[in-house]
């Protein structure tokens, strides 16, 4: 179950993202905003690059080879999700308008969607999954 759900949820991030490519809403010329997408992509391309050459699973399978508690997974235990997170939330500030936060709110609902479905599924891969989740935030370091 916890897989079909987490499969539900990756459609709906894909599914906002597609409505915010659409509707031409996702990037911007706006500094602040090219700042926060640009800071967003450095935060995405870290975690990717401490994660290493383990595969994406769309159904959000434990990988092989240990729990990462190094580089931004140090800070946040979901910084791919807060990274995309934070790249829709900063296009639906430069494109005000219903469907441009609509179109976020589907994202943020399937990453937080994501995350608790992986974060069951990483307890029961990774019985010390527990005590790192209980010393880091899921998002927002120190609050979330």
């Amino acid at each position: 179950m916890l897989k079909v759900l987490s499969l539900v949820s990756l459609l709906l991030m894909i599914a906002g993202l597609l409505g915010l490519i659409a509707t031409h809403s996702l990037l911007s010329r706006a500094p602040a905003v090219i700042a926060a997408q640009v800071a967003a992509f450095a935060l995405m391309v870290w975690a990717r690059v401490t994660f290493g050459r383990r595969s994406f699973h769309a159904a959000a399978d434990p990988t092989e080879g240990g729990l990462v508690t190094t580089g931004p997974y140090r800070f946040v235990r979901h910084p791919i999700y807060t990274a995309v997170c934070l790249f829709v939330v900063a296009s639906a500030l430069a494109h005000i308008s219903l469907l441009a936060a609509g179109l976020a709110l589907l994202v943020l609902l399937g990453a937080i969607g994501r995350m608790l479905c992986e974060e069951r599924l990483l307890v029961q891969r990774y019985p010390e999954y527990a005590y790192y989740a209980a010393r880091t935030k899921r998002m927002l370091p120190l609050v979330f």
